[in-house]
């Protein structure tokens, strides 16, 4: 555990039914809500653009938690074949894990959850809010493919926002296809000259913003 001064971090092992999970918890002071990151394609709880936009939660008083997906010996043979990264119901079920994981914790259960999808981690999101709608109080995918879901988008219950670059195309447009199905309240935010990964200057951060206003509304909603 690392104490800083605004909170407390974490590096960890997340124990669920099937697997055992590297990941990072911070909390800060007074921490408002709680927000778990599924990670996209080929990709871990190290991810920088994750880690960027969980920086911008923190500094709204949300605690985040990053977490591996696959273990160390799954994501080794995900590199040769890339078979797991699009395993929709496994990296579902490690979401949901992870969850559950959160809610049996003293320090956290009394927390709201949000749920962080990017690439095919956002079909994993949209996965567990379906299987956890009394837990799971608001989804944001960023760049993300919740068309994998799509069997499964009008159940979902809680809040979703979608986040797409406006020069992703394909995953723009199967976005839409997917907003179509929601039948939750719902958004589709466009971030013009943004592609896939964000990488122009100032569209993740945009990104992040976007999440972070959507994750305290509903969230941390203001009391009248």
């Amino acid at each position: 555990m690392t104490l800083t001064n605004t909170g407390r971090e974490f590096d960890l092992i997340l124990r669920t039914r099937d697997a055992d999970l590297a990941g990072r918890l911070t909390v800060p002071a007074a921490a408002r809500g709680l927000v778990l990151f599924a990670h996209g394609s080929g990709s871990s709880r190290c991810s920088q653009r994750n880690g960027s936009v969980a920086e911008v939660l923190q500094e709204a008083q949300l605690a985040t938690l990053l977490f591996d997906l696959l273990t160390p010996e799954e994501a080794e043979r995900d590199r040769v074949d890339q078979g797991l990264r699009f395993d929709i119901p496994l990296l579902s079920q490690r979401l949901i894990g992870a969850v559950d994981w959160a809610r049996q914790r003293d320090d956290l259960a009394d927390l709201p959850v949000g749920l962080f999808g990017a690439s095919t981690g956002a079909a994993a999101a949209i996965h567990a809010a379906v299987a956890r709608p009394q837990t799971v109080a608001a989804v944001v995918s960023r760049g993300g493919r919740p068309d994998l879901a799509m069997e499964v988008l009008a159940a979902v219950a809680c809040p979703t926002l979608l986040i797409v670059g406006g020069l992703d195309f394909d995953v723009l447009r199967l976005n839409r296809q997917a907003a179509s199905r929601l039948r939750s309240h719902h958004a589709l935010l466009v971030i013009p000259e943004a592609s896939h990964l964000f990488e122009e200057p100032g569209s993740l951060r945009h990104a992040a913003d976007l999440a972070r206003d959507w994750f305290m509304q509903h969230l941390c909603p203001a009391k009248a």
